[in-house]
């Protein structure tokens, strides 16, 4: 941890997002959940730039009324908090520039599963994220090549439903209708 930490950090009782906004910009990706802060280390050159990829390639087609960006905060409560690789929103809310988002200005939210993160983008954020009402959750696999797993929100149950496992392009009518290649998402020298 950085020195910044060491007065006042960790807080007594459980952090919050109060306490993410004090924290400095220190290279690692902070999250939280329940009340307990998650720090992972920089993304790697592949993680990046898939998620740059995808971010472009899903910006070309999204409704005018959308916006797509990468590894924005969204505040599922105030003791959780999780940063998702890519995600799209609402217009409106992302009009405000903001450093985070709600659950209910988010649409699709997705996670490219790196080493260190398996179990937590497996299993851990798609049950808080279809806690949190976010209709749409993929899953980027890329230990075998690039497999995308598009889940769609069962709103009843509250759990993700898998809609598509995707090996060779994103082919989907929702969100919205879209073609994507999966050629478009891999990185050069890969």
């Amino acid at each position: 941890m950085t020195a910044a930490l060491h007065d006042d950090f960790p807080p007594s009782g459980e952090w919050t997002t109060d306490d993410l906004d004090r924290l400095p910009v220190d290279g690692r990706r902070h999250e939280l959940l329940d009340g307990t802060l998650l720090m992972s280390r920089s993304p790697t050159r592949l993680h990046q730039s898939i998620a740059g990829r995808l971010m472009a390639a899903l910006q070309e087609s999204c409704p005018a009324d959308l916006d797509v960006t990468q590894a924005v905060e969204v505040r599922l409560s105030r003791t959780r908090s999780f940063t998702p690789d890519v995600l799209v929103t609402e217009l409106d809310a992302a009009a405000r520039n903001p450093s985070h988002y709600r659950p209910h200005e988010v649409l699709l939210v997705v996670e490219i599963v790196s080493e260190g993160s398996r179990s937590v983008d497996r299993i851990l954020k798609p049950a808080l994220y279809a806690e949190a009402d976010i209709p749409y959750f993929w899953r980027i696999e890329t230990e075998n090549g690039i497999v995308v797993h598009a889940h769609k929100l069962d709103p009843m149950k509250r759990v993700y439903v898998e809609r598509a496992r995707m090996t060779d392009g994103i082919l989907l009518p929702e969100p919205w209708e879209m073609d994507i290649p999966l050629s478009r998402l891999t990185p050069r020298g890969r």
